[in-house]
């Protein structure tokens, strides 16, 4: 049997090509090992951001490709067609982080009756978080439209939650005002979801390019909504916090030249804009720093203790994803050639930002 995956060159992600991997057979698996059918999975501008930053926090390591290449990480459902791990029967699906691949081998240990972990090896310097997969087989929750929706936004919202939830535990650093880039992408309309419901008296501004200023200011979840060209129009006499989806540099130091001291915090979340270039080190207001999700996770379960980061980002999703429904179009595709279009049609910004695309490798 082979396995048919995706892959992109590392170092030019527009380079892309789909190659065949033989499998071992079921007989010659390792220990405990699944051998599972990667049956659809999400793509959107936050798996870019997983290719830009590849190297540095370790996602090519996740799933092996040829020297110079690499599989870009996708939150998505597989089935064990083929298992040697007593725990786990033929026909479970499981949710989770897979390949851009009909296949993945996935050498199970901690299960429990809600997830597993893959134990191999070559997984193990990423966070723990890309290894854990969940048991949903009998979750509506995970199924049909629900489970589309889990695939394509809740990864990033948990980013969302994260986010909102670093900036209340810091007063937002003494902003009035959240100051969010790429405003049209799901992690950010996700995030200013949670300010508009959960902190009163913060205004939410979107940044976005004039093409999707419509789409944004309909979300009905930023009190204003200001074009890329117009940044210079907000209002600089009120402290402000900057959440940078995009990591563009230019619009970065614009915006800290316009709002000086009145910046208070510039947090870096995405990196889909690919200028190559940080910007100036030294800009008025807050230093831009990265906001790295498993620190928050991390402290959170310390804070909160077991299960207490799952409720609270339970709830808050339960009172999200009614939205969905009036704010996204699922469109699907299968096969080497509708993944090559939208990997690329993403990776050159050119997907609408209501389309949310669920894809298979295999046709």
């Amino acid at each position: 049997m082979r396995s048919t995956d995706f892959v992109v060159a590392r170092h030019d992600l527009t380079q892309c090509k789909t190659i065949e991997t033989e499998l071992p057979d079921v007989d010659a698996l390792p220990p405990e090992a699944l051998l599972v059918k990667v049956d659809r999975f999400a793509f959107t501008a936050n798996n870019i951001t997983y290719a830009l930053l590849g190297d540095q926090l370790k996602y090519w390591q996740l799933f092996p490709a040829p020297a110079g290449f690499g599989i870009v990480p996708v939150w998505g459902f597989g089935e064990v067609i083929a298992s040697v791990n007593p725990s786990i029967a033929e026909g479970e699906r499981l949710f989770g982080y897979f390949p851009m691949a009909s296949h993945l081998i996935i050498e199970a240990s901690h299960v429990s009756k809600w997830g597993l972990r893959d134990a191999a090896a070559h997984r193990q310097g990423a966070a723990a978080v890309y290894n854990a997969y969940a048991r949903v087989s009998d979750d509506p929750a995970f199924g049909g439209r629900q489970g589309d929706y889990q695939a394509l936004l809740r990864p990033l919202f948990m980013l969302s939650f994260l986010v909102d939830d670093y900036l209340a535990e810091n007063a937002l650093f003494g902003a009035s005002q959240v100051i969010l880039s790429s405003a049209s992408s799901k992690t950010a309309f996700g995030l200013a979801h949670l300010l508009h419901t959960q902190r009163p008296g913060i205004g939410v501004i979107g940044l976005t390019s004039p093409a999707n200023a419509a789409f944004v200011q309909s979300l009905g979840c930023y009190h204003e909504v200001v074009s890329y060209d117009e940044v210079e129009r907000l209002d600089a006499a009120a402290p402000a916090a900057f959440v940078d989806m995009a990591g563009n540099a230019a619009l970065r130091a614009r915006l800290h030249q316009h709002l000086g001291d009145n910046l208070k915090y510039s947090g870096r979340v995405g990196l889909t804009h690919q200028d190559g270039n940080d910007g100036p080190a030294d800009l008025p207001g807050a230093r831009p720093s990265w906001f790295f999700a498993p620190d928050q996770i991390r402290k959170r379960a310390k804070d909160w203790g077991p299960g207490g980061v799952e409720s609270r980002l339970g709830a808050a999703w339960r009172g999200f994803a009614p939205k969905l429904d009036g704010w996204l179009t699922i469109v699907e595709g299968c096969g080497p050639a509708a993944i090559q279009r939208v990997y690329l049609d993403t990776l050159g910004g050119r997907v609408p930002p209501h389309h949310g695309h669920m894809l298979a490798v295999a046709e």
